[in-house]
């Protein structure tokens, strides 16, 4: 009997590699054996909402492998209508597996801080091409064809022409999204946003729609569509996408959760820039005094992960700072700040005539930019 290696997910059951019998797979599980790789283990999937959720402290490491057992059932759709093998195939398999290997402590929570300073180590895109280009991740994924690396960090970034093989890693039904969205669904517990899995993938096919970039339309390119069985759940995929955000994601307890860690981290960089590093509690040694001594190092953008954050909130709570202390005090014993309701207080004021129109409809118009950004990201 074949040698398989298996990992036992909550949400899928069995996922295994035939290693084996399959040179990709068993490529695959060694790239999973890599230190960029098992540093996932140590990075949440939903950064903060286990302030919320205690259940959803799940790492980005299995979401990945989920990803990959996803990305597995949507080739099946693929190889019923283009049975040819195609190279992309593989490509796109890897890429499922490895599309997150960049993302920093508490995920998304940290792009915030690297917008701020200008960190490209904070972006998890650019650091995942560099780990996938050059390092262990790429040694391993050599093995499978001197330019095979290159594709793999093309395909998750996006690169090139729009193919049913991309489409299994970024598209409206990729491998990434319904993964997360039953993971995390089961993961917190929550009763929103349900969707009919196994229906979708039974009435899923390949067809032919339309492709524009810039308002310039281009020839139709292949991709996921689903067979008109599959319309109510197609809407309550839709729909419970839509009831993740409000629910999980863009929770109030969660987003001030995060921006109480955004100014604690932009505190703690600015002293380190100024060369104030012991304001801040951490010693010298500390993965993010160096991280912000030297952020375009892609090692010491590797050594910082949830835990070196939790690990450093003690220390930094007797910082002789007091913005730093407070923060770091708030975060470690999960004293949020209280949320205002803006759209109510605007309301308010206004009918007590405080506020006028204009000064209402320039908050408002803040308001509705910040909520795009969010939708954006």
């Amino acid at each position: 009997m074949p040698k398989q290696q298996r990992v036992r997910d909550p949400l899928h059951d069995l996922i295994e590699f035939n290693v084996e019998r399959s040179q990709l797979e068993d490529v695959l599980w060694r790239v999973i054996q890599t230190r960029p790789f098992q540093r996932l283990r140590r990075i949440k999937q939903l950064g903060f909402s286990d302030f919320v959720y205690p259940g959803a402290t799940h790492s980005r490491l299995l979401h990945s492998v989920g990803v990959f057992h996803t990305a597995r059932r949507l080739m099946e759709v693929i190889d019923k209508y283009v049975p040819a093998k195609d190279a992309r195939v593989d490509q796109a398999l890897a890429a499922a597996l490895v599309h997150d290997l960049g993302h920093g402590p508490f995920s998304h929570a940290f792009e915030k801080i690297g917008e701020r300073f200008n960190l490209k180590m904070a972006n998890h895109e650019a650091v995942s091409d560099m780990l996938i280009r050059d390092g262990e991740v790429f040694e391993e994924l050599r093995e499978m064809g001197s330019g095979f690396a290159n594709d793999v960090a093309d395909m998750v970034s996006g690169s090139g022409t729009p193919t049913i093989y991309s489409a299994v890693v970024s598209s409206q039904f990729d491998a990434d999204r319904p993964d997360y969205m039953r993971r995390d669904r089961l993961m917190t517990g929550s009763q929103h946003a349900g969707i009919d899995f196994e229906w979708l993938m039974a009435n899923l096919e390949v067809g032919e729609v339309e492709h524009s970039v810039d308002e310039t339309r281009l020839k139709p390119v292949q991709t996921f569509v689903l067979g008109r069985k599959a319309i109510f759940a197609a809407e309550a995929y839709v729909l419970g996408l839509f009831q993740l955000y409000p629910t999980v994601y863009f929770h109030k307890a969660t987003r001030g959760a995060e921006k109480i860690y955004t100014e604690l981290l932009s505190r703690t960089i600015t002293l380190i820039k100024d060369g104030s590093i012991e304001r801040t509690g951490l010693p010298k040694t500390h993965p993010l005094v160096k991280f912000a001594q030297t952020p375009d190092d892609i090692e010491c953008a590797l050594a910082l992960d949830d835990t070196v954050i939790w690990g450093g909130l003690s220390l930094m709570a007797d910082s002789g700072d007091e913005w730093i202390s407070t923060l770091a005090k708030r975060m470690r014993d999960r004293k949020l700040y209280k949320c205002i309701d803006v759209r109510a207080k605007i309301a308010h004021d206004k009918d007590d005539g405080i506020a006028s129109s204009s000064e209402a409809d320039t908050v408002c118009a803040g308001i509705r930019d910040e909520i795009s950004k969010c939708q954006e990201e």
